[in-house]
């Protein structure tokens, strides 16, 4: 089999790195890496919800997707130029929308809509999968930030939510594609799953020989493991903004004499 960027073996992930806070003007935000691939994910919350919610006491939670011009190498014209989304766009962000959908109540989110917004600055490969990981992190911290400003009572996660790309290379299922592995797979899949291990959603399409159940529970399997990766990068990064609120709130009380 060919050398896989970073050395690493057909089970590793590419390195991964989750800056929380990364737009302070949102409710909640990260820029997450995974290789060369990067996407800003922020979260912004508006009290109200769709028309054809209201007046039920239950949230929202939608998605949008767009890639930067320069985030493929030759610039990609903007949908704004075009007067519409690009199908790919367009099955993205429904992708992301319902990924999240998956682990929060909307009851308990009230009628509020949150609205993850996921901008690819650099595409090598899995920028759905990164954006479903670093959206569910914007997510979170948004939700927080209603729990410590006392307009929620509780957060209305049940779980967190994750995503990875998978496939088969030269006959041997690898995990994480970057872009040219991508492009040349025999198979190519999609895994969204919660934390606690539950599929959300699976895409998986045979680009030349179909695909057995045997190397399908192989895909599963690598993904669930580079999941579980991502899911305590996620934790990390959560935790790591929640130091930083909790000592600007100490500095801010230091300041006024508290």
């Amino acid at each position: 089999m060919r050398t896989r960027s970073y050395d690493r073996g057909a089970d590793q992930l590419r390195p991964v790195k989750i800056e929380p806070g990364f737009v302070r003007t949102a409710a909640g935000s990260a820029l997450i890496s995974i290789g060369e691939t990067r996407v800003i994910c922020t979260a912004s919350v508006q009290d109200s919800v769709p028309r054809w919610m209201a007046g039920q006491g239950r949230g929202w939670v939608t998605a949008e997707y767009g890639m930067l011009p320069a985030s493929t190498g030759e610039r990609k014209q903007r949908d704004v130029a075009k007067g519409r989304l690009d199908g790919r766009s367009v099955e993205i962000q429904r992708l992301i929308g319902r990924s999240l959908r998956g682990v929060i109540e909307f009851a308990a989110l009230g009628e509020r809509t949150v609205y993850i917004d996921c901008d690819v600055l650099q595409a090598d490969g899995g920028t759905r999968c990164a954006a479903i990981t670093g959206g569910m992190v914007a997510l979170r911290l948004a939700l927080d930030g209603l729990v410590r400003q006392g307009r929620l009572p509780r957060s209305p996660l049940n779980g967190t939510v994750a995503a990875i790309s998978c496939g088969i290379i030269d006959g041997l299922p690898c995990l994480d594609l970057d872009y040219s592995e991508d492009s040349t797979a025999e198979v190519d899949a999609n895994v969204v799953m919660t934390g606690a291990g539950a599929l959300i959603e699976v895409q998986a399409t045979a680009e030349r020989t179909p695909l057995s159940r045997a190397h399908l529970d192989e895909l599963l399997g690598l993904a669930a493991g580079g999941i579980e990766t991502l899911r305590v990068a996620q934790e990390a990064a959560v935790a790591a903004a929640q130091e930083g609120a909790v000592g600007g709130a100490q500095e801010a009380a230091a300041g006024t004499g508290a």
